[in-house]
């Protein structure tokens, strides 16, 4: 345990919440608490500066009410407003046991399903002695990310498998860049310095996105399409580069299989047909495809909000395909952000798959309150009888919201819950575990959003009874007998564990270059030589070891050998988008007092005079799920036909969120969550609801 001094001191910290960022921080503690937040230079990307919802909230979240301190016990009825008294660690430890253990006699492990996602993303905390407990249990298997990127993940290795673009920071030596459903001031701040830079040096910056956000209001120009219309727009540009002969036929002969077949598909989408799908002016469609025949190189930064929706895993696709054709893969500044392989890291020595003692199916995450619900129907699966939510906040952020209230509130669902904070998911939860938070415990965090790897140690001690996940599960081992020294390894030997050292990027380094005081660049080794990635030192990791616009293996899966267009129909009107917000991280900080204000609904402002609707106020938004209560926010940055309200707010009383109104229906490939295809009405309130 490390002691911290009485004086005011500053101490490195890491931001491993889930955000491309991943900020090296300076924290002031003061008397042993967190007192400020700050950024550090440790993080050469991330530059000294962090984003308010943690320079404001992180205090509040390690030291405030909603603090979780002891382990805790439900005493009350099950949801908001339940009640709970403070038990032993023993205590707790011995009722999941004895739980889980008759959960296991009745119905095997499979009987008990983890459910954790978006948490923070430090190996450590997210993905190692949990995985192992879980994987000598014989826990139920659930792939998380349909949640959210899996759909990304899947689209993208269809072209490329899994080897790395460029990095971010790169896009400084480009002259086209294109920002393609990512809003980057909420979730990858420090990525607009770089733009900005490269745009004093000439480059245009193009943004595609449903609102003006604010990177869009410095763009050469920005695209309102409507959500889901992505896979159109992609076509009707590489079909009308192809008629103008602007395709780069060198690069395509020599790197990309699929070419002719997804010109072909292309074809059936003219600029017209376009505008009119995407409702966006035919004029800008074209310059958008002057730009990238008249411009080298080009980059581009696609973001997860391209995959919410039934097209998802098309849309990107056909975004993806753009720098292919025109050969802008390979030179300084052109090419696909993408760091998911510069990190040196060895995910199995931290998750132990080889513990599994169950069978290899997973689950979808996003079915999970599905099955947890139909247990007494289905005599033919394992039903679902003890739940263990770890660092997750599913009725805040899974769609269908009260269909997952429904499930938690069983009373024969056993429920253990895991977490810093008392969220609106742990007051469904028979036992509480308190969750040491990032400040307090050691771990290594690499990003999605740089190319630099960063380890951080304690910057004050657990608060209360707290302790590290790592520790949570050790303790959980312990209990259950699992006595082997993988599940006794300090948090100092799986940090050494996570690191591969025959990584490119660690040759020539060792395990002591992973350092507190300064993040380590996974662009190069040791030696300055730059880490293979596409087309520079490494071939597409694809079965023909070439970029497929075609790919055999979707079109098994899921009959998506070629991106296709599908459209959304439905009586209601408005498209909801619920994107990344300014104030909070998925749902943390969701608790904190003025993370919340940005809790409204934005609509055009033709849209609000045709409905008689005013600036402030209260409207009911809705469909045949649910409905929302919310204030209207009438702003022309919202394009027309389109409302939007961002993610992670909690329920602070009322009886849903924006989540309820998500419909369950999964995207063309990767079973991914369609947020975006949420269709709802809006209608004034009668003057007697509030």
């Amino acid at each position: 345990m490390t002691t911290i001094a009485s004086d005011s001191i500053k101490k490195p910290a890491v931001c491993p919440l889930d955000c491309a960022d991943t900020c090296s921080l300076s924290v002031e503690i003061e008397q042993g608490k967190l007192t400020k937040v700050r950024g550090s230079d440790a993080n050469p990307f991330t530059r000294g500066k962090i984003c308010s919802k943690v320079a404001t909230g992180l205090v509040d979240q390690v030291h405030g009410q909603h603090r979780l301190t002891r382990p805790l016990r439900r005493v009350g009825a099950k949801g908001p407003g339940s009640t709970f008294e403070a038990i032993t660690w023993q205590q707790a430890l011995d009722s999941i046991y004895e739980n889980f253990q008759q959960a296991i006699a009745e119905h095997g492990p499979q009987s008990i399903v983890p459910l954790s996602y978006g948490g923070p993303i430090g190996l450590l905390s997210s993905n190692s002695m949990n995985k192992r407990f879980l994987h000598k249990l014989g826990a139920r298997k659930v792939a998380a990310l349909p949640l959210c990127a899996g759909i990304s993940d899947a689209a993208y290795s269809s072209l490329f498998g899994g080897v790395g673009g460029i990095p971010h920071d790169e896009m400084s030596h480009s002259k086209l860049i294109v920002i393609w459903g990512n809003n980057i001031t909420a979730c990858h701040l420090h990525l607009t310095n770089i733009i900005r830079d490269a745009q004093k040096q000439g480059a245009k910056l193009v943004v595609i996105d449903p609102k003006r956000i604010r990177i869009a209001e410095q763009a050469d120009l920005h695209l309102a399409i409507l959500p889901g219309t992505d896979v159109v727009l992609g076509y009707a540009v590489a079909a009308e580069l192809n008629r103008l002969g602007a395709l780069d036929n060198g690069f395509i002969t020599r790197y990309v299989e699929g070419s002719e077949s997804y010109l072909g598909e292309a074809k059936k989408y003219s600029l017209a047909m376009a505008a009119e799908i995407c409702g966006v002016e035919l004029a800008s469609i074209q310059q958008f495809v002057n730009y990238w025949r008249d411009i080298k190189p080009a980059s581009l930064s696609i973001g997860v909000g391209v995959e919410r929706n039934r097209n998802g895993g098309s849309g990107i696709r056909t975004a993806l395909a753009l720098p292919v054709l025109t050969g802008n893969i390979g030179p300084a500044g052109a090419g696909i952000c993408n760091t998911d392989s510069y990190a040196p890291l060895n995910d199995a020595a931290l998750t132990r798959d080889d513990l599994y003692i169950g069978p290899d199916e997973e689950v979808s995450i996003l079915d999970i309150p599905r099955f947890i619900l139909q247990s007494d129907a289905s005599k033919k699966s394992v039903p679902v009888k003890c739940l263990l939510i770890n660092s997750h906040n599913p009725v805040s952020s899974h769609p269908r919201q009260r269909q997952m209230q429904a499930a938690l509130a069983r009373d024969d669902l056993f429920i253990v819950g895991c977490d810093i904070t008392m969220t609106d998911s742990m007051y469904y939860a028979d036992i509480i575990l308190p969750a040491a938070s990032h400040l307090e415990y050691s771990d290594i965090t690499p990003a999605y959003g740089h190319t630099y790897l960063q380890r951080s140690q304690p910057a004050i001690e657990p608060v209360g009874e707290a302790v590290a996940t790592t520790e949570v599960f050790r303790r959980l081992a312990q209990r259950f007998g699992f006595d082997s020294q993988e599940f006794k390894d300090s948090d100092e030997e799986l940090i050494q564990q996570a690191l591969d050292l025959s990584h490119p990027a660690m040759q020539g380094r060792s395990a002591a270059d992973v350092s507190i005081r300064q993040a380590l660049d996974c662009r190069h080794d040791g030696e300055g030589r730059q880490t293979p990635s596409l087309l520079r030192g490494q071939a597409p990791d694809t079965p023909s070891g070439r970029i497929e616009l075609y790919s055999a293996d979707l079109e098994q899966r899921y009959n998506q050998g070629l991106p296709q267009w599908q459209p959304l129909t439905t009586a209601h009107e408005f498209a909801l988008v619920s994107p990344s917000s300014e104030y909070r991280t998925n749902s943390i900080f969701g608790g904190v007092a003025g993370h919340d204000v940005d809790v409204v609904l934005e609509m055009h402002p033709k849209d609000a005079a045709r409905l008689q609707l005013d600036d402030g106020q209260k409207v009911r938004v809705f469909n045949e799920q649910a409905d929302v209560f919310l204030a209207l926010k009438i702003s022309d940055a919202v394009r027309p036909a389109t409302v939007y309200t961002p993610k992670g707010a909690w329920l602070k009383g009322q009886h849903n969120t924006v989540n309820a109104l998500i419909p369950d229906h999964k995207a063309d490939i990767g079973g991914g969550a369609c947020y975006n295809d949420a269709k709802v009405s809006v209608a004034a309130l009668p003057n007697n609801n509030s």
